[in-house]
């Protein structure tokens, strides 16, 4: 048979497995009635589409449009860990000091709830900084945005290279 001590621990493990499954579902089961994974459906799609809209403006060095889809108090955090305000990434674009070459997404997953939405995708990116090309490269992506006075605006986006 199994030592009295070994079936205590485990009976203890349980029982703090259990709580934390039971916290986790209070928690989230609220979350999971208003929060939706979503990969069909009109706004979602909407959302795709801005994001689409976004990166042609980066890429094109549209700032009219890049400023319009970024929200005033935007903030990128670069691969390399450098936090950005829309004014200082969207001045950089415009100075040519980021040239985004290439900036190809993968498939755009959208979560969404209610005015709040995230985006999660990879993408292939070629670009050059300061007049460095980087070497051409992979990145995931997710970036949370918001509805405001009934459009979406990229809030926040942080971008991760991937090896």
């Amino acid at each position: 048979m199994y030592p009295r001590r070994m079936v205590r621990q485990a009976l203890r493990l349980g029982l703090v497995v259990t709580l934390i499954v039971l916290a986790v579902s209070a928690c989230g089961g609220r979350g999971q009635a208003e929060s939706t994974v979503i990969r069909d459906g009109d706004e979602a799609d909407q959302i795709r589409d801005i994001e689409h809209q976004r990166l042609r403006a980066l890429v094109e060095a549209d700032m009219d449009v890049a400023r319009q889809l970024h929200a005033d108090d935007f903030q990128l955090i670069t691969p390399f860990g450098d936090a950005l305000s829309k004014e200082e990434y969207l001045g950089t674009v415009a100075s040519g000091d980021i040239d985004y070459l290439v900036w190809k997404p993968d498939a755009i997953e959208v979560r969404l709830s209610g005015d709040m939405a995230v985006l999660r995708y990879s993408s292939r990116i070629e670009i050059v900084v300061g007049g460095q090309r980087i070497p051409p490269g992979n990145y995931w992506h997710t970036d949370y945005y918001e509805k405001r006075n009934g459009r979406w605006q990229a809030v926040w986006s942080q971008a991760t290279e991937m090896q």
